[in-house]
Parts: structure tokens; sequence; C-alpha cells
């Protein structure tokens, strides 16, 4: 794998993928270099099949740049990247494709496609962004959620949120994955909302309303990485300093964190939508091509976890 700059942690996650069929993915107008290499190098490593959607003539200049060979690739031909987005979320639905992936068209083109209520890949589920990352001073794989898609959810929205990144992080290979639930404050005051939120999803928790994961909150950000700064503060959680998840409380906060441990803890992230009827890669032009490796692997996993249990 390109690029291996990281802490082995990603590594991890291709070696677990090694074993397992690629799976075909629309990947929606690669008509830039990075977003067409990143679909080309995960087929070479057997994560993915892609199926390339896009204006036949830009994604085959866009291969001469790169030095790419197509010849081994299917391009099914488009006019624009609306088109390129409505007909890989049809590739999906006919069950041709069983992920999605962002080329280098806007996430909104691509969302709006996937969201569209005659033609869409809505479920029960509110979709949901996730921010899977290897943080070289944490000791395992972190998923950050949601920072791109919901601006700001309610409790129920929470409550899908979080069901979303428990049901990614055992396709991962979490046995009960722990999450810890932010605020700004380890206390549950009706001046921030968010720390009644946290409170009550945890009482969803126990009453079944979302399954499979341990969850704590509200738990500030220290409280919720440091064993030692909770039980400073008197908390005693199975989730303190061992969370697999982090809840934040809205899209800038999570935004905001996830960024943050990028440019200044040098952390990869891989990113992916969740709640549509199947996982969908964004990559972003900035990503390395060890990080849109790892989403494209991540996906995999999901693929491959909803193909046991739909």
């Amino acid at each position: 794998m390109t690029d291996q700059t990281g802490t082995g942690k990603y590594e991890q996650i291709l070696a677990t993928c090694k074993n397992m069929k690629p799976i075909p993915t629309a990947v929606a107008h690669p008509c830039e270099e990075s977003a067409l290499s990143g679909a080309v190098e995960a087929a070479n490593l057997g994560i993915i099949i892609p199926i390339l959607v896009g204006p036949r003539d830009k994604i085959a200049a866009t291969a001469k740049s790169a030095g790419i060979n197509l010849n081994s690739f299917q391009i099914v031909d488009t006019p624009h990247s609306n088109a390129s987005a409505a007909k890989a979320v049809e590739l999906v639905r006919s069950a041709q494709a069983e992920l999605l992936m962002k080329g280098s068209l806007h996430t909104d083109e691509l969302m709006a496609a996937v969201v569209s209520r005659e033609g869409g890949l809505r479920t029960g589920r509110r979709i949901s962004h996730v921010f899977v990352m290897d943080i070289p001073t944490y000791h395992k794989v972190l998923i950050v959620t949601d920072g791109a898609i919901n601006i700001s959810p309610t409790l129920e929205d929470k409550v899908d949120i979080c069901q979303n990144a428990v049901d990614l992080a055992i396709s991962l290979g979490v046995n009960k994955p722990k999450v810890a639930i932010l605020a700004a404050v380890e206390t549950v005051t009706s001046k921030m909302p968010a720390t009644i939120d946290a409170a009550a999803l945890c009482k969803m928790a126990e009453r079944g309303q979302i399954t499979g994961a341990i969850l704590d909150g509200p738990l500030a950000f220290d409280n919720a990485i440091s064993k030692e700064a909770a039980l400073t503060k008197g908390i005693h959680s199975e989730v303190a300093g061992d969370p697999d998840i982090l809840l934040a409380p809205d899209l800038e906060a999570g935004n905001i964190l996830a960024k943050q441990l990028s440019f200044l803890a040098k952390a990869d992230s891989a990113g992916l939508v969740l709640g549509a009827k199947v996982p969908i890669i964004l990559t972003s032009r900035a990503d390395s091509v060890r990080s849109r490796i790892a989403s494209c692997a991540v996906a995999m996993l999901a693929a491959h976890a909803r193909r046991s249990k739909p």
C-alpha cells in the first residue's frame, strides 16, 4: 500500500480485507486524477471492482494524463456530473453495485441523488457520516460522528447516528463498541441540551433502543479520551480512556474535532456515509492515497457485513 506513513491501524484493516472478494462499486464522476487513481488503486489491491460512471472522454483524458490504464475497467458514459450521480445510484438500486464512491463531483450533487425520494437510496435510518481515524497518539482506530451531514441533530437523529457508527464498528471487528457521547461538561444540565441528549441516549441503550454497544455520556473530550482525567473528576466508566466511537453534539463540533485531529495530531481519516441502502465512500481531493484506500477498505468490510446480515 502506498503512502504508508501512519501507525499500521489502517494496514490491519487492509489485512482483514485480503481474504474477501472485491465489491462491485459505482464510482460517480471520476474525472480528476485523485478521484480516478483512488478507485484504480483500490481495485489493484483487490478491494473494489470499480464501475466508472461519467463522461467517457473526460475519464479517458484524466487516465491518459495520470498514466492509468483503463482497459480492464467498465465505463458507463454520462453527459455531466448530475447524470453521473443519478446513474451511479441507479447501478446500486439495480444490484449491479454494492458500494457507491464519490468521484470529483460535489458531495451535494451525489447526496441529492442518494436522498431522492424517487430512485434514491433511503432507508428507515437517518443518513450520517463517519470519520474513521488513525491517530498516532491513540491506541486504536477511532470513529468520529457526525461531522459532515446532520447540522443540528435531534435526539432521534442521534439514535440513528449512533447506531450507524456502532454497526460499522462491529463490521470492523469490534465486539462491543464503546461510545463516548461528547459535550462540554460531564454533568447533566438543562443549560446545555447536549448533556440531556447524552443522558437520554444512555438510557435508551439500556432500554434496547440502541443495541450492540456500551454508551457513556455526557463526557467532555478529556474525560472521554483519558481514564486519568475521568478519575480525577470522579467518573468511573468503562468507556473513559477507551472509546471506539466519539459522538459529537452537532456537525460543527464533529467537523472541527476530526479536522484538528488530522492537522494537529497528524491523523489519517477515512470517510463514509452510512444509513443508506449501501455504504457510500466519501473522499476529498485533500485526502492522501492511504486515506482513500482506507475508505474503500472500511466500506468493503461494511458491505460484507451487510451480505451476512442485511
